[in-house]
């Protein structure tokens, strides 16, 4: 009786540290909403925002955001005193998940910014880290708009 109640509780024990074993691709996201851009900073060497205007409307370039995957800068162009379209000119693509993460999640974030008129959009699960470049690039060019 002994043996068996040993062998359960280390059975139990080892089935326990490989289910809490987390793979560095396993991250999950939590449901963000706050403009605050924490742990993203402007890329050294990075360029400020810039400005262009079209028929369309006028474009405005944020900064260059560095993110422990890689750099993320949004453009925004601004027609009327709104955002009418938001594009991620840079994401991070340093391996094919970085592709397939930003390949769902960005167009989300461009969408969002149209809506929401501002940087204050919801992270999208497992996106976390291209949110928080994307949010703080795009306020940048937000701020340049005057919006």
């Amino acid at each position: 009786m002994r043996r068996i109640v040993i062998w359960s509780a280390s059975t139990l024990g080892a089935l326990l540290v490989l289910l809490s074993y987390s793979t560095s691709t396993g991250r999950a996201a939590t449901h963000i909403s706050s403009p605050a851009v924490a742990g993203a900073a402007p890329a050294a060497g990075a360029t400020t925002g810039s400005a262009g205007s079209s028929e369309a409307g006028t474009t405005y370039t944020g900064d260059v955001m560095s993110t422990q995957w890689g750099p993320v800068q949004v453009q925004i162009t601004v027609s009327g005193g709104r955002v009418t379209s938001a594009d991620a000119v840079q994401v991070p693509t340093g391996n094919p998940r970085d592709e397939q993460i930003n390949g769902y999640a960005v167009p989300v974030y461009e969408s969002e910014t149209v809506t929401a008129q501002s940087a204050d959009i919801d992270a999208v699960s497992g996106a976390t880290v291209t949110w928080q470049g994307y949010t703080g690039s795009l306020q940048s060019a937000l701020d340049e708009a005057g919006l």
